[in-house]
């Protein structure tokens, strides 16, 4: 029974919730930008419903609850998705190669991964479109094929890691690669062409669940509280910062904070039908999902830093097949067996996000209809892009010979290469008026997204620097970018908040009802502009992006041959 089930009164009136009130108060009519009308009306959770006029205060916890039920979803899926296969591997080589010394990096995602999912939930509840659409519409089909086509790429790539962690997940358990892909590809379809988004959701919410196996794993073997700890305060790598360890950091990163992220979660608030007035709800969505992302992925590292630590597997890290086994025989086989399916349910949850942001992103580029709410006859295209995805990446996977764990950390890196263009561009539109009206940034908030934009780059550019000269002193290195950063970022700052006062700039200025205002028709704004200096910054960075991805397949290949050596 969903929560608004439980508060109505069966015989209340029509328009009137159990409490007498009513729900269908009118509100000022205004044009909108949604196109798709299934992006309209009652939201229909995995947890509940709410009525699309309901107006209704929310003034006890029991009401405010139930409503956080009806809209928890986007933000807990889009980061429980983020722990997806290539996330599993990814942290099991930081514990496995480094031990515990990678922890630190952790706790620092938290607030990366808030500020910019908020910025996505305020671009979907306010616009009502896609991310992918916003890109192409205000800046361009020129830039938005760079934004999109980066989005097609990254997510075909991370999909095939999606099966790739199926084929190792159920190979543990004995079955085949041939029949474990082609049954999870059919089964990926099945639960998203159902026509229904609440039942999508609830399948969606059964992974989510899931993911607390990581509970009993943690019971079974973990380290000293000590160690832990340290872990957790003390930057630093075993062994010392060097091209491989950056690598695997700056995977970290991406696998943590990846770019698919933006485009799901905004997708999913507008099929979802999440209003400005549900915002803060989603908020709270967003931010439970991060703190339990982080925590299963803090949990992983340290269990299977824990586990090999002192035996001959430290620092042997191949696949998280090889983790499973491992920890079948220092710890248990109930602890091998649980990573096994920890890691096939981080796939199937990852496959499905990262499927359907692509799927979201096809129909905002190419005007097609793309919600979950319509069955699979009135949107071909949407259900046959994400059906033909799932069949191309999994066929892929079953290809004997490729190096399937190394595939996974590049792809990870990569997503970390490539997230500050993302960045960028959500910061644009979150900076942009006609978009988001009363809803626009403030400059704390510009001022945090830019400096996590330019300590991504400050990663990716130690990754190249290493990668092109393999001798340098990594630290020397870090250090000089790191002070480079600094004085760049408070010069910039100081010029911004000098430019403000000057314009007098209002960030509350009066723009009616934040609660009710929404974008209005995208062919009704005027175009943004870019100064000379704003277009010159974004082709200097696409350019040394660029560099940044080829030094990252250079990298990858120099690790493939040194493992097959």
């Amino acid at each position: 029974m969903s929560p608004n089930e439980r508060t109505r009164r069966p015989d209340a009136p029509p328009g009137r919730d159990g409490r007498g009130r009513d729900e269908r108060r009118p509100t000022p009519v205004q044009p909108s930008a949604v196109l798709d009308e299934a992006h309209v009306g009652d939201i229909r959770g995995a947890l509940g419903t709410i009525a699309q006029h309901d107006t209704g205060r929310r003034t006890s916890w029991r009401s405010r609850l139930l409503t956080l039920l009806a809209i928890m979803g986007p933000g807990l899926i889009v980061m429980i998705g983020d722990n997806d296969a290539g996330g599993v591997s990814t942290y099991a080589q930081a514990g496995q190669n480094f031990g515990l010394s990678l922890l630190w990096t952790l706790p620092l995602l938290i607030p990366v991964l808030i500020v910019n999912q908020e910025m996505v939930v305020r671009l979907g509840a306010v616009t009502g479109v896609g991310h992918a659409r916003l890109i192409n519409e205000r800046f361009g089909r020129f830039w938005g094929a760079f934004s999109v086509g980066d989005l097609f790429i990254l997510n075909f790539l991370t999909i095939a890691t999606e099966f790739i962690g199926v084929s190792l997940a159920l190979g543990y358990f004995g079955v085949s690669r041939y029949v474990s892909v082609p049954l999870a590809a059919v089964a990926l379809i099945a639960m998203t062409a159902t026509g229904s988004f609440r039942r999508w959701e609830r399948f969606m919410f059964v992974f989510v669940v899931a993911n607390f196996l990581v509970i009993p794993l943690i019971i079974l073997r973990h380290p000293h509280a000590g160690a832990l700890l340290h872990g957790f305060v003390s930057p630093g790598v075993t062994g010392g910062f060097n091209s491989t360890s950056v690598l695997l950091i700056v995977a970290i990163v991406g696998t943590t904070v990846a770019p698919w992220q933006l485009f799901f979660q905004q997708s999913n608030i507008v099929d979802k039908r999440i209003t400005p007035r549900w915002i803060n709800y989603e908020r709270a969505d967003t931010v439970i999902g991060s703190i339990i992302t982080v925590v299963a992925a803090s949990i992983m590292i340290a269990v299977v830093a824990a586990a090999f630590g002192g035996t001959p597997l430290r620092g042997q890290f191949q696949s998280a097949a090889t983790v499973a086994n491992g920890l079948r025989h220092y710890v248990s086989p109930v602890a091998g067996a649980i990573f096994a399916l920890i890691l096939l349910n981080a796939s199937i949850i990852g496959a499905a996000s990262v499927t359907l942001a692509t799927s979201y992103a096809f129909g905002d580029v190419f005007g097609a209809r793309h919600s979950l709410h319509r069955s699979w006859r009135e949107a071909k295209l949407f259900y046959g892009v994400y059906a033909g995805m799932v069949l191309l990446a999994g066929g892929i996977v079953i290809i004997p010979g490729a190096p399937l764990g190394l595939i996974t950390t590049a792809v990870q890196a990569l997503a970390g290469v490539l997230l500050p263009s993302a960045t960028v561009f959500l910061l644009l539109l979150c900076n942009d008026r006609e978009v988001l009206g009363p809803w626009v940034n403030r400059l704390w908030l510009n001022l945090v997204s830019g400096a996590i934009v330019g300590i991504l780059l400050l990663l990716s550019l130690i990754l190249m620097v290493t990668t092109m000269f393999s001798t340098i002193d990594v630290r020397l290195v870090a250090v000089i970018l790191g002070i480079v950063f600094v004085v760049t970022f408070l010069g910039v700052a100081v010029g911004i908040v000098v430019t403000r006062r000057r314009r007098e700039w209002v960030v509350d200025e009066p723009l009616g009802d934040r609660t009710t205002w929404r974008m209005p028709p995208i062919n009704l704004l005027n175009r943004p502009t870019w100064s000379r200096g704003t277009l010159a910054s974004m082709v200097v960075l696409r350019g040394y992006l660029v560099v940044a991805v080829v030094m990252l397949v250079v990298k990858a290949i120099q690790l493939g041959l040194h493992h097959h050596h």
